[in-house]
């Protein structure tokens, strides 16, 4: 599939895609977080591999521990954080009707994207 690509807080490489499906490997690095955003044609299942993981989607923020998973549902404002001193890695599934990284809508983000 795809090499590593590496972000701000980390890296992501794509292990498998479909038509209406895309499976991410990320790894986040210590201390590193993700923009908050919200997708219009994709909701998102977040499953923990490594680490430990505070994930916020709208106003609700929970930690998701190892060999755990959370639903991101479509539409919701959602960001995922590492606060801890080892890397975070997760198994990102995408599901829906546009799979591409145009599909991210940016409220707020550290790293100055939009």
């Amino acid at each position: 599939m795809q090499s590593l690509v590496d972000k701000p807080w980390g890296s992501y490489e794509i292990i498998e895609q479909a038509d209406n499906y895309l499976v991410k490997k990320i790894i986040v690095n210590p201390q590193s977080k993700l923009s908050l955003q919200s997708h219009d044609h994709r909701s998102e299942h977040w499953i923990i591999v490594e680490g430990t993981a505070e994930v916020t989607i709208n106003d609700e923020v929970t930690i998701v521990e190892c060999n755990h998973s959370i639903f991101i549902p479509q539409n919701s404002k959602h960001s995922l954080a590492n606060n801890k001193d080892s890397t975070l890695i997760v198994i990102e599934v995408w599901y829906g009707d546009k799979l591409s990284e145009d599909d991210i809508i940016r409220y707020k983000d550290i790293y100055g994207r939009v």
